[in-house]
């Protein structure tokens, strides 16, 4: 009798891991809120910070931020640039022998399609019948004509994930867009064509430590939140890092400036072959490393 019954038990175990495995890979099973944990590693000690993503603020961006997560994109990048002491920018650079090196990003993500035998969501493509995916996201924000009529969960305030893209100059050419709505707020067109600028994000984002700036919130994408500002972050990583500054000798700079040419892998021409440079502040000596991005609740 014993021995049936946990042949049952067995069996029920087996069904509810094929339950669970077969929700992650439906859209149906998904929840309005996933939750992720971003370990990030820094002077020797990992330190996880769980996020909260909001897919009713930005269901493309939080998608995508998912998928690349699952393939293990993010494993390894490094913050490349601390802006104004609150924006830590990552997604796209690692340190190589001692040098700032960007991802291909686009050679990268169809690697991964490969070698996993996995399909990226598309929302972006670069011919008007949509039939060239960028690999890129529909930028979930005002001065790209999305607006929220409930309002938005999440706005630029401490502990606050954002998608964020790189400068396309003057460049004003126009890419195929997937509408979330389908078309009902767009005369009934599912697909539109629209900015490349504001739909070029790749996998670069940025972690906001700042006071609530509003102002932000019109051209870049808040997608998800830190669960625990203060635990994990505010007397975790963020005060590792400062107490680490501290340590330095007076004449000694926690960041290092890098001149980097932006969009060099862009898949547009017009856009890669452009002069367009920026200037990262990037921990070198003792980088922060993105050790894992790992999805807990989808």
């Amino acid at each position: 009798m014993k021995k049936k019954f946990f042949r049952r038990m067995a069996s029920v175990g087996a069904a509810a891991a094929i339950a669970a495995g077969a929700c992650m890979m439906f859209a149906g099973c998904s929840s309005d809120h996933p939750e992720v944990t971003i370990t990030y590693s820094f002077n020797g000690t990992d330190y996880a910070v769980d996020f909260v993503l909001s897919r009713n603020d930005a269901p493309n961006t939080v998608q995508h931020f998912l998928e690349l997560a699952d393939a293990g994109f993010y494993d390894g990048l490094v913050v490349h640039d601390i802006a104004d002491d609150y924006t830590y920018h990552t997604g796209g650079y690692r340190i190589e022998n001692g040098e700032l090196v960007e991802v291909d990003y686009l050679s990268t993500v169809k690697a991964l399609e490969a070698e996993q035998e996995i399909t990226f969501t598309q929302s972006v493509w670069s011919d008007p019948e949509a039939t060239q995916g960028t690999y890129t996201v529909y930028g979930e924000f005002s001065a790209n004509g999305v607006e929220q009529e409930y309002g938005k969960e999440y706005v630029h305030s401490a502990g606050a994930l954002v998608m964020y893209y790189t400068d396309k100059g003057n460049y004003n050419g126009e890419v195929t867009v997937k509408r979330v709505d389908g078309g009902s707020n767009n005369d009934g067109q599912a697909y539109q064509r629209k900015k490349y600028k504001y739909n070029s994000a790749t996998s670069l984002f940025y972690l906001f430590t700042g006071e609530q700036r509003p102002s932000a919130d019109s051209t870049y994408c808040v997608f998800g939140m830190a669960k625990d500002y203060e635990d994990q972050l505010e007397n975790g990583l963020l005060n590792a890092i400062a107490e680490y500054k501290e340590s330095l000798d007076e004449d000694a700079s926690f960041t290092e400036e890098q001149t980097v040419r932006l969009n060099r892998y862009d898949p547009n021409e017009a856009v890669n072959k452009g002069d367009l440079t920026a200037e990262f502040n990037t921990p070198m000596e003792m980088p922060i490393v993105i050790k894992s991005v790992t999805v807990t609740k989808y």
